[in-house]
Protein backbone atom coordinates (compact mmCIF):
# COMPACT_ATOMS: atom_id res chain seq x y z
CA UNK A 1 0.00 0.00 0.00
CA UNK A 2 1.37 3.61 -0.98
CA UNK A 3 2.03 6.20 2.13
CA UNK A 4 -1.17 8.33 0.29
CA UNK A 5 -3.06 5.13 0.48
CA UNK A 6 -1.79 4.45 4.29
CA UNK A 7 -2.42 8.03 5.23
CA UNK A 8 -6.30 7.97 3.70
CA UNK A 9 -7.04 4.99 5.56
CA UNK A 10 -5.97 6.29 8.81
CA UNK A 11 -7.82 9.03 8.33
CA UNK A 12 -11.14 7.57 7.95
CA UNK A 13 -10.55 5.15 11.09
CA UNK A 14 -9.69 8.40 12.98
CA UNK A 15 -12.12 10.53 11.70
CA UNK A 16 -15.14 7.15 13.05
CA UNK A 17 -13.33 7.10 15.88
CA UNK A 18 -13.06 10.79 16.96
CA UNK A 19 -16.46 11.42 15.10
CA UNK A 20 -15.13 13.84 13.20
CA UNK A 21 -16.16 15.95 10.00
CA UNK A 22 -13.49 17.48 7.70
CA UNK A 23 -14.47 20.50 6.03
CA UNK A 24 -11.86 21.43 2.65
CA UNK A 25 -11.97 25.10 1.21
CA UNK A 26 -12.01 24.90 -2.79
CA UNK A 27 -8.23 26.00 -2.40
CA UNK A 28 -6.95 22.86 -0.90
CA UNK A 29 -4.68 20.38 -2.83
CA UNK A 30 -6.63 17.59 -4.57
CA UNK A 31 -5.62 14.86 -1.96
CA UNK A 32 -7.16 17.09 0.77
CA UNK A 33 -10.29 18.08 -0.83
CA UNK A 34 -10.63 14.26 -1.88
CA UNK A 35 -10.51 12.84 1.72
CA UNK A 36 -12.66 15.83 3.22
CA UNK A 37 -16.21 15.57 4.03
CA UNK A 38 -17.64 18.58 2.63
CA UNK A 39 -15.48 21.04 0.27
CA UNK A 40 -16.76 24.80 -0.12
CA UNK A 41 -16.01 28.82 -0.23
CA UNK A 42 -16.05 30.29 3.11
CA UNK A 43 -19.62 31.08 3.22
CA UNK A 44 -20.56 27.21 2.72
CA UNK A 45 -17.90 26.53 5.66
CA UNK A 46 -19.04 29.12 8.06
CA UNK A 47 -22.81 27.67 7.82
CA UNK A 48 -21.89 23.97 8.04
CA UNK A 49 -19.31 24.83 11.47
CA UNK A 50 -22.63 26.41 12.80
CA UNK A 51 -25.07 23.57 12.18
CA UNK A 52 -22.81 20.48 11.48
CA UNK A 53 -23.91 17.98 14.79
CA UNK A 54 -20.51 16.62 15.04
CA UNK A 55 -18.14 17.65 18.02
CA UNK A 56 -14.90 18.01 15.80
CA UNK A 57 -14.49 19.99 13.25
CA UNK A 58 -11.04 19.61 11.62
CA UNK A 59 -10.74 22.59 8.95
CA UNK A 60 -8.76 22.47 5.99
CA UNK A 61 -7.76 26.09 5.06
CA UNK A 62 -6.21 28.94 7.13
CA UNK A 63 -6.94 30.22 10.54
CA UNK A 64 -9.38 33.10 10.03
CA UNK A 65 -11.64 29.70 8.68
CA UNK A 66 -11.08 27.56 12.23
CA UNK A 67 -11.11 30.69 14.35
CA UNK A 68 -14.73 30.93 12.47
CA UNK A 69 -16.00 28.02 13.46
CA UNK A 70 -14.51 28.39 17.08
CA UNK A 71 -16.31 31.83 17.36
CA UNK A 72 -20.17 30.01 16.62
CA UNK A 73 -19.31 26.57 17.86
CA UNK A 74 -16.97 27.12 21.44
CA UNK A 75 -18.66 23.47 22.57
CA UNK A 76 -16.99 21.89 19.98
CA UNK A 77 -13.23 20.80 19.00
CA UNK A 78 -11.71 23.02 16.67
CA UNK A 79 -8.67 21.46 15.30
CA UNK A 80 -6.86 23.09 12.68
CA UNK A 81 -3.84 20.99 10.94
CA UNK A 82 -1.75 23.77 9.37
CA UNK A 83 -1.59 25.99 12.13
CA UNK A 84 0.96 28.48 10.52
CA UNK A 85 -1.42 28.46 7.62
CA UNK A 86 -2.23 32.09 8.03
CA UNK A 87 -3.99 34.86 5.24
CA UNK A 88 -2.22 37.83 4.76
CA UNK A 89 -5.24 39.75 3.32
CA UNK A 90 -6.31 39.01 6.85
CA UNK A 91 -3.56 40.43 8.54
CA UNK A 92 -3.80 43.65 6.91
CA UNK A 93 -6.53 44.65 9.44
CA UNK A 94 -6.85 45.92 13.03
CA UNK A 95 -9.03 46.34 15.71
CA UNK A 96 -7.37 49.89 16.42
CA UNK A 97 -7.28 51.37 13.52
CA UNK A 98 -11.24 50.31 12.56
CA UNK A 99 -12.02 52.02 15.78
CA UNK A 100 -9.89 54.65 14.28
CA UNK A 101 -12.11 54.92 10.89
CA UNK A 102 -15.11 54.44 13.23
CA UNK A 103 -14.67 58.12 14.85
CA UNK A 104 -13.71 59.57 11.75
CA UNK A 105 -16.57 57.98 9.58
CA UNK A 106 -19.43 57.97 12.35
CA UNK A 107 -22.64 57.43 10.53
CA UNK A 108 -20.31 54.30 8.30
CA UNK A 109 -21.50 50.67 9.22
CA UNK A 110 -18.44 48.60 9.30
CA UNK A 111 -18.54 45.57 6.66
CA UNK A 112 -16.06 42.62 7.16
CA UNK A 113 -15.16 40.58 4.92
CA UNK A 114 -14.68 36.75 6.54
CA UNK A 115 -10.83 37.08 5.41
CA UNK A 116 -9.94 38.84 9.05
CA UNK A 117 -9.74 37.69 12.27
CA UNK A 118 -11.85 37.06 15.37
CA UNK A 119 -10.64 40.54 17.02
CA UNK A 120 -11.60 42.61 13.68
CA UNK A 121 -14.78 40.86 13.36
CA UNK A 122 -15.40 41.75 16.85
CA UNK A 123 -15.39 45.78 15.85
CA UNK A 124 -17.03 44.96 12.79
CA UNK A 125 -21.01 45.34 12.49
CA UNK A 126 -21.49 42.52 9.98
CA UNK A 127 -19.66 40.05 7.65
CA UNK A 128 -19.66 39.13 4.60
CA UNK A 129 -18.19 36.77 2.38
CA UNK A 130 -17.28 37.21 -1.36
CA UNK A 131 -20.96 35.73 -2.73
CA UNK A 132 -22.96 37.07 -0.09
CA UNK A 133 -21.23 40.56 -0.08
CA UNK A 134 -23.40 42.48 -2.57
CA UNK A 135 -26.57 40.87 -0.49
CA UNK A 136 -25.04 41.82 2.50
CA UNK A 137 -24.21 45.47 2.04
CA UNK A 138 -27.45 46.21 0.05
CA UNK A 139 -29.17 45.13 3.15
CA UNK A 140 -28.01 47.79 5.07
CA UNK A 141 -29.49 51.21 6.25
CA UNK A 142 -26.23 52.93 6.69
CA UNK A 143 -25.40 54.88 3.33
CA UNK A 144 -21.94 55.15 4.32
CA UNK A 145 -19.94 51.68 4.56
CA UNK A 146 -16.36 51.17 6.02
CA UNK A 147 -15.31 47.54 4.06
CA UNK A 148 -12.61 46.03 5.28
CA UNK A 149 -10.13 44.35 4.16
CA UNK A 150 -10.32 43.93 0.31
CA UNK A 151 -10.46 47.38 -1.41
CA UNK A 152 -10.76 44.64 -4.68
CA UNK A 153 -13.75 43.32 -3.97
CA UNK A 154 -14.95 46.54 -1.97
CA UNK A 155 -14.51 48.35 -5.42
CA UNK A 156 -16.34 45.88 -6.91
CA UNK A 157 -19.33 46.05 -4.36
CA UNK A 158 -19.34 49.77 -4.41
CA UNK A 159 -19.86 49.77 -8.34
CA UNK A 160 -23.02 47.92 -8.47
CA UNK A 161 -24.62 49.96 -5.27
CA UNK A 162 -24.04 54.12 -6.30
CA UNK A 163 -26.15 54.99 -3.92
CA UNK A 164 -24.22 54.51 -0.75
CA UNK A 165 -19.83 55.45 -0.01
CA UNK A 166 -17.99 53.47 0.86
CA UNK A 167 -14.48 53.95 2.72
CA UNK A 168 -12.12 51.50 1.64
CA UNK A 169 -9.54 49.67 3.85
CA UNK A 170 -6.29 49.39 1.67
CA UNK A 171 -5.97 45.60 2.09
CA UNK A 172 -5.75 42.98 -0.61
CA UNK A 173 -5.68 39.27 -1.61
CA UNK A 174 -1.75 38.97 -2.60
CA UNK A 175 -2.24 35.61 -4.91
CA UNK A 176 -5.51 37.79 -6.42
CA UNK A 177 -3.93 41.17 -6.66
CA UNK A 178 -0.51 40.56 -8.71
CA UNK A 179 -2.91 39.75 -12.01
CA UNK A 180 -2.45 41.41 -14.54
CA UNK A 181 -4.60 43.26 -17.72
CA UNK A 182 -2.02 41.44 -20.19
CA UNK A 183 -2.35 38.14 -18.57
CA UNK A 184 -6.05 38.27 -19.12
CA UNK A 185 -5.17 39.41 -22.67
CA UNK A 186 -2.82 36.85 -23.14
CA UNK A 187 -4.91 33.89 -22.36
CA UNK A 188 -7.90 35.01 -24.04
CA UNK A 189 -5.39 35.16 -27.16
CA UNK A 190 -4.21 31.84 -26.97
CA UNK A 191 -7.67 30.53 -26.25
CA UNK A 192 -10.43 32.71 -28.22
CA UNK A 193 -13.12 30.38 -27.53
CA UNK A 194 -12.68 30.21 -23.84
CA UNK A 195 -15.51 32.03 -21.65
CA UNK A 196 -13.33 34.29 -18.52
CA UNK A 197 -14.14 33.91 -14.84
CA UNK A 198 -12.74 35.93 -12.90
CA UNK A 199 -13.18 36.37 -8.75
CA UNK A 200 -13.43 40.31 -7.51
CA UNK A 201 -10.30 39.95 -5.27
CA UNK A 202 -8.66 40.44 -8.41
CA UNK A 203 -8.03 43.91 -9.44
CA UNK A 204 -10.87 46.13 -11.40
CA UNK A 205 -9.25 46.16 -14.26
CA UNK A 206 -8.65 42.60 -14.60
CA UNK A 207 -12.27 41.75 -13.21
CA UNK A 208 -14.04 44.31 -16.47
CA UNK A 209 -12.23 42.16 -18.78
CA UNK A 210 -14.07 38.72 -17.29
CA UNK A 211 -17.26 37.40 -19.06
CA UNK A 212 -18.23 36.79 -15.11
CA UNK A 213 -17.10 37.84 -11.87
CA UNK A 214 -17.87 35.41 -9.03
CA UNK A 215 -16.87 33.92 -6.10
CA UNK A 216 -15.28 30.54 -5.85
CA UNK A 217 -19.10 28.68 -5.61
CA UNK A 218 -20.65 31.27 -8.12
CA UNK A 219 -18.13 30.11 -10.48
CA UNK A 220 -18.35 26.56 -10.34
CA UNK A 221 -22.21 27.14 -10.45
CA UNK A 222 -21.71 29.23 -13.42
CA UNK A 223 -19.80 27.10 -15.23
CA UNK A 224 -22.88 24.32 -14.97
CA UNK A 225 -25.16 26.65 -16.68
CA UNK A 226 -22.89 28.09 -19.08
CA UNK A 227 -23.59 26.23 -22.34
CA UNK A 228 -19.50 27.52 -23.08
CA UNK A 229 -17.45 23.92 -22.86
CA UNK A 230 -13.50 26.23 -22.47
CA UNK A 231 -13.24 28.49 -19.57
CA UNK A 232 -10.05 30.25 -18.57
CA UNK A 233 -10.03 30.74 -14.60
CA UNK A 234 -9.17 33.82 -12.70
CA UNK A 235 -8.76 32.24 -8.93
CA UNK A 236 -6.23 29.89 -7.32
CA UNK A 237 -5.71 26.64 -8.73
CA UNK A 238 -7.60 24.87 -5.96
CA UNK A 239 -10.76 24.82 -7.85
CA UNK A 240 -9.91 23.41 -10.83
CA UNK A 241 -10.05 20.28 -8.95
CA UNK A 242 -13.27 20.43 -8.03
CA UNK A 243 -14.30 21.99 -11.76
CA UNK A 244 -12.85 18.81 -13.62
CA UNK A 245 -14.38 16.82 -11.17
CA UNK A 246 -18.06 18.19 -11.43
CA UNK A 247 -17.82 19.00 -15.06
CA UNK A 248 -15.42 16.57 -16.71
CA UNK A 249 -17.17 16.93 -20.37
CA UNK A 250 -15.31 20.69 -20.11
CA UNK A 251 -11.98 22.14 -20.19
CA UNK A 252 -10.63 24.48 -17.81
CA UNK A 253 -6.58 26.43 -17.76
CA UNK A 254 -5.72 28.24 -15.08
CA UNK A 255 -5.13 32.33 -16.13
CA UNK A 256 -1.81 32.52 -14.86
CA UNK A 257 0.59 30.53 -12.95
CA UNK A 258 1.07 32.76 -9.93
CA UNK A 259 -2.85 32.11 -8.85
CA UNK A 260 -1.43 29.73 -5.99
CA UNK A 261 -2.16 30.92 -2.37
CA UNK A 262 0.89 29.33 -0.73
CA UNK A 263 -0.93 28.98 3.38
CA UNK A 264 -3.92 27.04 1.46
CA UNK A 265 -1.41 24.56 0.20
CA UNK A 266 -0.27 23.90 3.54
CA UNK A 267 -2.83 21.26 4.43
CA UNK A 268 -1.89 17.87 3.98
CA UNK A 269 -2.62 14.44 4.74
CA UNK A 270 0.04 13.50 6.73
CA UNK A 271 -0.51 17.02 8.64
CA UNK A 272 -4.73 15.80 8.80
CA UNK A 273 -3.68 12.51 10.31
CA UNK A 274 -1.24 14.10 12.72
CA UNK A 275 -4.23 16.01 13.77
CA UNK A 276 -6.79 13.62 14.70
CA UNK A 277 -3.98 11.42 16.10
CA UNK A 278 -3.06 13.84 18.57
CA UNK A 279 -6.61 16.09 18.74
CA UNK A 280 -4.65 19.14 18.24
CA UNK A 281 -3.56 21.69 17.19
CA UNK A 282 -7.03 23.25 18.65
CA UNK A 283 -8.02 26.87 17.71
CA UNK A 284 -9.95 28.65 20.61
CA UNK A 285 -11.28 32.03 20.71
CA UNK A 286 -11.08 33.83 24.09
CA UNK A 287 -14.17 36.14 25.46
CA UNK A 288 -15.21 39.19 25.08
CA UNK A 289 -13.68 38.82 21.65
CA UNK A 290 -15.66 35.44 20.88
CA UNK A 291 -19.07 37.08 21.48
CA UNK A 292 -18.81 40.01 19.56
CA UNK A 293 -17.38 38.24 16.51
CA UNK A 294 -20.55 36.02 17.04
CA UNK A 295 -22.53 38.87 16.46
CA UNK A 296 -20.70 39.93 13.46
CA UNK A 297 -21.06 36.25 12.12
CA UNK A 298 -24.98 35.67 12.35
CA UNK A 299 -25.90 39.04 11.34
CA UNK A 300 -24.11 37.53 8.25
CA UNK A 301 -26.01 33.83 8.19
CA UNK A 302 -29.67 35.20 9.36
CA UNK A 303 -28.82 37.43 5.85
Amino acid sequence: MSQQLALKSEIHELKEKTGALILAHTYQNSEVQEIADFIGDSLELSRLAANAPQKVLVFCGVHFMAESAAILSPEKTVLLPAPDAGCPMANMADPETIREWRSKYPRAAVVAYVNTSAAVKAESDICCTSSNALKIVSSLDAKEIIFLPDQNLGKYIASQIPDKKFHLWPGYCHTHHRVTIAEVEKAKKALPEAKVLIHPECKPEVSALADFVGSTKQIIEHVGKSEASVFIIGTEMGILHALKKRYPEKKFYLLTPGLVCPNMKKTSLEKIAASLRKMEPVITVPEPIRSKARLALERMLAI
